[in-house]
């Protein structure tokens, strides 16, 4: 009985010994090499977007000021309402104005009075000066007495016109279109023309200018972009107007100019734009970002940003090679467009750039890129395990 059990044992033992050495090349044998997602680079062209700070400022702004002396007898606007050039914004008592204009017709009336007289004299003087009836010095008075009536009707006329010029000046009118702001006096105020009392402010806000500053440096390296051929100016640079909101204003504008001087203080330069305002949605003083391609950047790459290895030494990527290996590749950066990296050099189109599973990749060991989208992690994480 115990000779049985030994050979069962014996021959169990030898089963299972069989089994391991069958099952032990196949331990041995080795993995696939792990599916890594890519990207395939292409040549595109690239606005170059920068984001700059600016402060809305309105394209025309009218002090409406005081230029007769008196006191305000209406006010005829609605705070805050749009109104048009020429239309009358203040009434100031014109009595005045009216009895000097009349006190200057007066003058003018007896200048010219005067003048008829002395012009009848000189002209009667002159025969008789060439009959030698009068003496030479009588006629010359005669002569004289008229010139200076000349003059004196010459004068009236300039002081009635001055004195029109004031009386028109009670009557207080916009020199602008736009919208005006509050009223700076009330009815029953004393305005001087010698201080030039401030009454009102007229803006006009539609459209707005956008004042800018731009660091200097990036505007070095614009230029050298352009100058080696890696971008080229755009011929009209779109303007758009980011909110606080981070949300983009419909209406796009242009940029007007680049100032040539920088301030010594910052180190910056002034630009201007000017945006449409329909709706009055940008106010005068407020500060905006606006978003502006300068120029264009031709056979540049777009790269998820996941792709690129970004430290202090430089940017890298990593490119599946030919053996199917991912080789190390230095790159420049030219910067970020909706979420994505804008290359500059060190890829060429058709180039396969790993985006997903770093992870998985071992040193020298081949890889099976797969093509990668960006819904493609979403879906994957949503997958049931």
């Amino acid at each position: 009985m115990n000779i049985r059990i030994a050979i069962a044992a014996f021959a169990a033992a030898t089963v299972l010994l069989a089994g391991c050495n069958r099952a032990e090349p196949q331990a041995s044998a080795a993995p696939p090499p792990p599916e890594v997602g890519v990207v395939t680079a292409s040549a595109t062209t690239v606005p170059m977007a920068t984001e700059l700070p600016g402060r809305i400022e309105a394209t025309r702004t009218a002090e409406v000021r005081a230029r007769v002396t008196g006191v305000v007898q209406k006010r005829l606007f609605r705070e805050g309402s749009d109104v048009k050039a020429g239309q009358v914004l203040f009434s100031i008592d014109p009595a005045p104005y009216q009895a000097a204009l009349a006190s200057a017709r007066a003058q003018l009336a007896r200048a010219q009075a005067n003048l008829e007289q002395a012009t009848e004299l000189d002209e009667r003087f002159r025969p008789l000066r060439d009959a030698k009836a009068v003496s030479e010095q009588e006629y010359i008075n005669a002569h004289a007495a008229r010139a200076q009536a000349e003059a004196d009707v010459a004068a009236g006329r300039a002081a009635v016109q001055t004195a029109q010029l004031s009386l028109g000046y009670a009557t207080v009118t916009a020199p602008i279109s736009g919208r005006i702001g509050r009223a700076m006096v009330s009815e029953g105020a004393l305005v001087t023309q010698a201080e030039a009392t401030q009454m009102a402010i007229i803006q006009q806000v539609d459209p707005v200018y956008a004042n800018l500053t731009q660091p200097v440096s990036e505007l070095r390296r614009l230029r050298e972009a352009v100058s080696q051929g890696q971008a080229k100016r755009a011929d009209s640079v779109p303007v758009q107007i980011v909110g606080d909101d981070g949300r983009v204003l419909p209406q796009a504008g242009r940029l007007l100019f680049s100032d040539l001087s920088v301030d010594p203080s910052s180190g910056e330069v002034s630009l201007r734009a000017e945006v449409p305002n329909p709706g009055v949605q940008l106010l005068p003083g407020m500060y905006v970002r606006v978003r502006l391609a300068q120029a264009q950047f031709t056979g540049a790459v777009l790269l998820p940003q996941q792709a690129v290895t970004r430290n202090a030494q430089g940017d890298t990527v990593l490119v599946v090679g030919s053996d199917a290996k991912p080789v190390q590749r230095p790159v420049r950066i030219g910067g970020a467009r909706d979420g994505q990296w804008v290359v500059l050099s060190g890829l060429e189109p058709g180039e396969r750039v790993i985006v997903e599973g770093f992870q998985k990749l071992r040193p020298g060991s081949p890889v099976t890129p797969v093509a990668w989208s960006a819904s493609a992690p979403a879906a994957a994480a949503s997958a049931p395990r």
